[in-house]
């Protein structure tokens, strides 16, 4: 992998592609990574040039990207909404007391014990929500499955299948709350036309402020990592 020298020397994925007719480099928003697209018989040399030329506008790129926390003992983590000290704990498994989340075990698993207790808690709020939402529709959904997506927060498919990224469970209730309404109301408008949100104003009234909040937050939603 190419890389650009500097303070800090910065990774670059190049991307050929057939479709390309020009040098386009994009910045992800959730986690930093900087990708080259370039035409299929590009030279190296001639992409890391274009790199140099667009150092300035990269580096600035990358000082808006949220920072990466690497989730382990004294991380301060929202969950559903609350900011929790993750700390040690007794017992078997994880548990909220007051403003901490304590974890039980060994230390170096503690990342994956999290994960593993909010992936459980995602599934039950969601869940909930789905099936009040779907109940208010009258129209039931096949199944629920969560992944830890990057470009949605949820989807929903011709056959009723209903996908969420389990990072929901870090935001407040209400946001989760309205992608599980927005997903549900693609069972009866499978696309995003007027009637589509209609159909989402009768199932969450004043669903606007936390569409808002998951637009202007939602990427910090990415900054915490569980694991490798």
């Amino acid at each position: 992998m190419p890389v650009l020298p500097g303070p800090p020397p910065v990774e670059i994925t190049l991307r050929r592609s057939a479709r390309a007719r020009r040098f386009s480099l994009r910045v992800s928003r959730l986690d930093g990574r900087v990708t080259l697209s370039l035409p299929m018989g590009a030279r190296e040399a001639e992409a890391m040039a274009f790199v140099r030329d667009q150092e300035g506008w990269l580096r600035q790129a990358l000082a808006g990207v949220p920072q990466t926390a690497v989730v382990g003992l004294g991380t301060l983590l929202p969950v559903e909404g609350r900011r929790l000290t993750i700390r040690e704990g007794k017992g078997r498994s994880p548990r909220i007391e007051d403003d901490s989340l304590l974890v039980p075990g060994d230390p170096a698993r503690v990342a994956v014990r999290v994960a593993t207790f909010l992936q459980a808690r995602a599934r039950d709020r969601l869940a909930e929500a789905c099936d009040r939402h779907a109940g208010a529709l009258g129209r039931p959904y096949a199944r629920l499955t969560l992944r830890d997506t990057r470009s949605r927060w949820g989807s929903c498919t011709a056959d009723g299948s209903l996908m969420f990224s389990w990072r929901l469970i870090l935001a407040p209730p209400e946001v989760l709350d309205y992608v599980a309404a927005h997903e549900v109301a693609h069972l009866a408008e499978m696309n995003h036309s007027p009637a589509f949100w209609a159909v989402v104003q009768r199932l969450l009234p004043g669903y606007a402020a936390p569409r808002r909040w998951l637009k202007t937050h939602g990427q910090v939603l990415h900054g915490f990592r569980f694991g490798a």
